[in-house]
């Protein structure tokens, strides 16, 4: 694994995340196209408690503590818990994004991590450091999917009675 590539597809999914949430409207960014779906706000909200609460907190666990108890999440729960759609866009991008660029930065002043030190928690299955950093790459690229078919299916319902049917299948 090279690690600067994985930093790399860091830093370079956080300006194509802006990219699809910058015109959205309020409305847009607060609809589901599904009652169990997630909102682009949502999806935004989720990233930025993932940065703070999730993937750092786990690889700095990892690496430097590796005994220490890792603090349980609950990504799902978070949506209603701490009101997701309630919460203002503009603040919580902001917020990502300075987040991001805290674990850029951190990231890139990690001197010799032991990639194959493994995670001793028992509920995350005996993770080496290496997993969480191609996992927290992996993480945006999933979302950034989830954002484009957000994307996508806003616009179609938007264009009724008119259908992309032309534009093709994905």
């Amino acid at each position: 694994m090279d690690p600067s590539y994985y930093i790399s597809r860091l830093e370079l999914s956080a300006p194509l995340i802006v990219a699809l949430l910058q015109d959205m409207s309020d409305e847009q960014l607060r609809w589901r196209p599904a009652l169990e779906s997630w909102s682009a706000l949502e999806v935004i909200c989720h990233l930025y408690d993932e940065e703070r609460e999730d993937f750092r907190v786990r690889l700095d666990l990892t690496l430097h503590q590796p005994g220490e108890a890792i603090p349980q999440i609950d990504p799902q729960g978070w949506v209603m818990s701490r009101g997701y759609l309630l919460r203002d866009p503009g603040e919580i991008l902001e917020g990502w994004l300075a987040e991001r660029r805290h674990s850029l930065e951190w990231l890139r002043g990690l001197e010799s991590p032991e990639w194959e030190r493994r995670c001793t928690n028992p509920y995350l299955n005996d993770l080496r450091a290496g997993d969480f950093l191609v996992a927290w790459a992996g993480h945006d690229l999933l979302h950034l999917r989830q954002l484009i078919e957000l994307q996508w299916a806003y616009q179609t319902a938007q264009a009724a009675p008119y259908a992309p049917i032309y534009a093709g299948d994905w």
